[in-house]
């Protein structure tokens, strides 16, 4: 069967009124439409995966949705929502997966790196420097660093935009 939009809206609406062989064959044919979807979009390996996390995820809101509205776009956007969450996890599980490599057995090059971002930050007008290392480095807000420093917020944002510029600048010329 075909994954049309009348096709998928009319077993949908058989789904919801309790035809089990309806939702059975809408299921399937969701499930081919999914995976041509994220074939696009994500590596085979976690093709299955996903589709199987959004099918669920059809299963969970399938009360949502109005016969009134097209059934496509209301699928697309379920697949859409969970390619982003997806996505977020792989992100978070690399992210995580860099700080225990950084932060791992040998504390040399953290120390390196340490020591050639306060040098880097040395060259940088005073002002420049602190509120660099306290919103970027010591992760305070832009309020705070202003009452820190006695700067307003704008020239807090302001003196943190042109050091990050310069410090851009002499890292590209090096």
């Amino acid at each position: 069967m075909r994954a049309d939009e009348a096709t998928l809206a009319r077993l949908m609406a058989l789904s919801q009124a309790g035809d089990r062989q309806a939702y059975a064959t809408l299921l399937e044919s969701c499930q081919r439409w999914l995976r041509g979807y994220y074939s696009r979009r994500i590596a085979p390996a976690q093709l299955d995966d996903l589709v199987q996390e959004t099918l669920i995820a059809l299963h969970n809101k399938r009360a949502s949705w109005d016969a009134a509205r097209p059934f496509l776009p209301w699928l697309a956007a379920i697949a859409r929502y969970r390619w982003v969450d997806h996505l977020r996890r792989l992100y978070r599980a690399d992210a995580q997966a860099l700080n225990e490599e950084l932060i791992g057995s040998d504390d040399e090059p953290a120390i390196a790196a340490r020591i050639s971002l306060d040098r880097l930050l040395g060259l940088l007008p005073p002002a420049q420097e602190r509120v660099i290392a306290l919103v970027k480095i010591e992760g305070l807000s832009i309020a705070e660093a202003s009452v820190a420093t006695g700067q307003s917020e704008a020239l807090v944002k302001v003196n943190i935009h042109r050091g990050l510029k310069k410090l851009a600048h002499m890292i590209e010329k090096e």
